[in-house]
């Protein structure tokens, strides 16, 4: 995971789209990252609607926002079409980002243990990390989003 303002890895992914996307293509004061298991699963759907449903208030708040998992670039546009999805979604098949980002993390299920996303966020300004959220509660993160760049807005 990494630290409070630390500079984040660079990287260059695929969208929804397939249009490479970047840090430095950021125009925003802030940019949030969220890191999220799987699309079209109910806590990643919950966590992503939650952001769409706050987006103009996001936005106004000087803020982009790009989600990022495993899925593919074609998995991501059914995601985004299927929720209407405001901000885009970035795919990381080979976790190099993921775990750069220190979301790549053992967990375990029904006695297994295994290797998967732990669904977590950074705030940023620029490329430094301002907020770290390390365990993310999809029901409460966009209310939490709000807050936090309201308070950095003072």
């Amino acid at each position: 995971m990494l630290s409070l303002n630390s500079l984040t890895p660079k990287f260059n992914l695929p969208d929804q789209t397939g249009t490479l996307r970047s840090l430095s293509d950021v125009s925003t004061r802030f940019t949030l990252i969220y890191f999220y298991p799987k699309d079209d699963t109910p806590g990643c759907t919950t966590e992503s609607c939650g952001l769409r449903d706050v987006f103009s208030e996001i936005q106004a708040l000087d803020c982009t926002i790009f989600g990022i998992s495993k899925d593919s670039v074609a998995s991501h546009a059914k995601f985004k079409a299927k929720y209407n999805l405001p901000f885009d979604l970035l795919s990381d098949e080979s976790t190099e980002v993921i775990s750069a980002y220190g979301a790549w993390k053992e967990k375990s299920m029904y006695g297994k243990t295994f290797l998967g996303i732990q669904r977590m966020s950074y705030l940023l300004e620029g490329e430094k990390v301002l907020k770290v959220y390390p365990k993310v509660s999809p029901k409460e993160h966009a209310a939490e989003i709000i807050a936090d760049l309201k308070e950095l807005q003072k």
